[in-house]
């Protein structure tokens, strides 16, 4: 299987440390350009980011697109059977069993199958914005970037009351660095314009340090 990969270098080195392609060929591509007949599959690291490049799938349906699409709402690549949601986002590359979602119109026999080709476990979750770990990490982050700026606790000590009260991996603040607060603000904004429910509104702090962020 010919299998071309697009997105960020960051997402790509992350992409290579973390996930084996089962020997199959595999190239990466920082921007897409075409999409080649010898192309099987595409996995677009940065499907999210770069929305036009939907453009170019609804070319090729039948190629088959694994695409970073969590803080994509689901109307906008639902009616694209062939494109399917993986949470490709920073901190999340290695996550096993990779969450993944179809689209209204997705063959769930053929994701399994290629999934299968590809020697990965995978999760299937209901297509939303943010689906779910990345929606769920976000707002505890947002929730601690609140009782920061109360001046309750310090960030270490919220980082670490959270990991030994909860036995999670990483504190909120930790995961913020590993996912990056960019994408953190922009799936919870996301979900807050889509739902309204006020869970997910980001916190002054955040959109302060957000806002603060180069681009």
């Amino acid at each position: 299987m010919d299998i071309l990969v697009t997105g960020e270098a960051t997402r790509w080195e992350a992409f290579r440390a973390a996930r084996s392609t089962g020997g199959h060929n595999c190239t990466w591509e920082p921007e897409l350009q075409l999409i080649s007949s010898e192309t099987d599959l595409v996995i677009d690291l940065s499907l999210d980011e770069r929305p036009e490049n939907l453009m170019l799938y609804a070319m090729k349906p039948e190629v088959p697109v694994l695409g970073c699409l969590v803080k994509l709402s689901p109307p906008v690549w639902e009616q694209y059977p062939h494109i399917y949601a993986a949470n490709w986002l920073p901190g999340f590359m290695g996550m096993n069993p990779l969450e993944t979602a179809l689209s209204a119109t997705g063959d769930g026999e053929k994701f399994d199958e290629l999934m299968k080709a590809l020697g990965w476990d995978y999760q299937l979750v209901k297509a939303a914005t943010g689906m779910v770990t990345p929606r769920v990490v976000s707002m505890i982050i947002n929730e601690a970037y609140f009782t920061a700026a109360e001046g309750t606790a310090s960030r270490e000590d919220i980082d670490t009351s959270m990991k030994l009260g909860t036995n999670y991996p990483f504190g909120p603040f930790e995961w913020s660095k590993k996912i990056g607060l960019r994408n953190v603000y922009e799936i919870l904004q996301a979900v807050y314009q889509e739902t309204g429910n006020e869970r997910y509104q980001p916190s002054p702090l955040l959109r302060e340090e957000y806002e603060a962020l180069p681009f």
